[in-house]
C-alpha cells in the first residue's frame, strides 16, 4: 500500500481529558486508550532545535531534522499553511507506526462503517496505539460478518488542538521518507489544520491530499535535487498507475455488488474479480515497473475495506485542484474557500464543489 493511501488521519483522537468528558460513557475505554496513547506521544517529543544543538545526534537523523524545517518555513512562506508549533518538535516513539487503524465494509458493499465522536464528528476508522487492541477489535468485526483492514498510519492531525502542548510532533515512522514524500507529508497535516468538516472524511482527505500533491511539487521545483525531483517523479507515476488500476477494480465490484445477482453469485464474481486484478498487477509489476514490490502488501490483503478506503482519499482531489487553479493559485483564496464550503451541510457542500469545479 502506498504512503499516501496508508495516511488515514486520527484527526482530534486521544487529546486532551476534557474531550473525554464530553464522550458517551460507553466510549470512555476508547478514549482512555486513546487519551493516554496520544499525551505519551506528546511526552516523548522534543524540541528539534534542543536536538540539533546535541553533538552526539546520529548524522542521518540530523540532516532530516534539518531537513523537516526547511519544509515548515517553506509551508509558511509559501503555501501559507499555519504557523504555529506543529513539527518543530521530533519524538522516537520505538515503533513502526504512530496508531493503528482499523476500518470495515459488508461482505458485499464498499460503504466503510462509520464512528461518532465530538468534535472530529463521524468518520471511517478507528484508531488504537496499541497494535494488539486494534487487532482484537478487527477480530469482533470479523466475528460480525465485515470484512476489515488493520493497517499502521504514520501520523495523524490533531486539527491543531495539541498546538497547546506544543504542536503535532514530527515522528519517527515518517521522517526518513524520500524529501518529496517527506513535504507532502507534512504539508498533508498541515492542511488538516486549516479547514475540517466533521463527517466529511472523504471532503477533508481529498483537500488535504491535494494540498500535498501541489505542496510537494512546487517545493521540489523550488528547493529539490534533480536526482530528487526524478524519483519523486517516478514514484508518482506509479502511485497514479497504482490508482487507475485499482478504481478500475473498484467500479467493477460496485457494478457487481449493485446488480440484482444472487449473493452467492456476487461472492463468485468478487473472487474472480480479486484474481484478475492480482493477475493484472504481477503484469504492471513486471513489465512496467521493473519488479519494483512497494505494492504488493496491498494487493496480498485487498478486500473490500482496502478500495472503500482509496475512495476517501482520492475521489474528490480533481475538483479540489481545479478549485485552487479557479483561484488563481492563490494559496489564501483557495482556502478562504475550501473553509466555506466545509461549514455548509454535506449534501450542499459536495453540490457547490462539484459545481464550482465545472463536475
Amino acid at each position: 500500500m502506498g504512503r499516501s493511501e496508508r495516511r488515514v488521519k486520527l484527526a482530534s483522537w486521544g487529546l486532551v481529558a476534557t474531550l473525554a468528558l464530553l464522550t458517551a460513557c460507553t466510549q470512555t475505554a476508547y478514549l482512555s486508550q486513546s487519551i493516554g496513547g496520544h499525551l505519551s506521544l506528546m511526552a516523548a517529543a522534543q524540541p528539534v532545535d534542543k536536538l540539533l544543538a546535541e553533538p552526539e545526534l546520529a548524522a542521518d537523523l540530523r540532516e532530516r531534522l534539518l531537513l523537516s524545517q526547511r519544509l515548515r518555513a517553506y509551508s509558511v512562506d509559501t503555501l501559507k499553511l499555519p504557523d504555529n508549533d506543529s513539527y518543530r518538535r521530533y519524538a522516537d516513539l520505538g515503533r513502526s507506526a504512530a496508531v493503528w487503524n482499523v476500518v470495515a465494509t459488508p461482505e458485499l458493499g464498499l460503504t466503510l462503517k462509520t464512528w461518532c465522536y465530538p468534535v472530529m464528528g463521524c468518520v471511517g476508522y478507528r484508531g488504537y496505539f496499541d497494535r494488539a487492541e486494534a487487532d482484537a477489535y478487527a477480530a469482533q468485526l470479523r466475528a460480525e460478518g465485515l470484512e476489515v483492514l488493520v493497517y499502521g498510519v504514520p501520523a495523524y492531525s490533531t486539527l491543531g488542538w495539541s498546538n497547546f502542548f506544543g504542536g503535532d510532533p514530527l515522528l519517527n515512522t515518517f521522517i526518513k521518507y524520500p524529501p518529496g514524500e517527506l513535504a507532502g507529508m507534512v504539508f498533508h497535516e498541515l492542511a488538516h489544520q486549516v479547514a475540517y468538516s466533521a463527517d466529511d472524511t472523504q471532503f477533508n482527505e481529498s483537500f488535504a491530499t491535494l494540498v500535498e500533491r501541489r505542496g510537494a511539487d512546487a517545493w521540489l521545483q523550488a528547493q529539490g535535487s534533480p536526482a530528487e525531483r526524478a524519483a519523486y517523479r517516478l514514484r508518482m507515476q506509479r502511485r497514479e498507475q497504482f490508482r487507475a488500476l485499482t478504481g478500475d477494480y473498484r467500479q467493477r465490484l460496485a457494478e457487481l455488488y449493485g446488480s440484482p445477482q444472487s449473493e452467492d453469485s456476487k461472492r463468485a464474481g468478487k473472487a474472480k474479480l480479486l484474481q484478475s486484478l492480482r493477475e493484472d498487477y504481477g503484469r504492471l509489476k513486471a513489465e512496467a515497473w521493473g519488479g519494483d514490490a512497494s505494492y504488493d502488501g496491498w494487493f496480498a490483503r485487498a478486500n473490500n475495506a482496502s478500495f472503500a478506503l482509496l475512495a476517501a482519499y482520492t475521489d474528490l482531489t480533481p475538483a479540489f485542484d481545479a478549485l485552487l487553479a479557479r483561484q488563481g493559485h492563490d494559496w489564501p483564496h483557495f482556502y478562504a474557500e475550501v473553509k466555506r464550503l466545509a461549514a455548509l451541510p454535506k449534501t450542499e457542500r459536495r453540490s457547490e464543489l462539484l459545481k464550482q469545479t465545472g463536475d
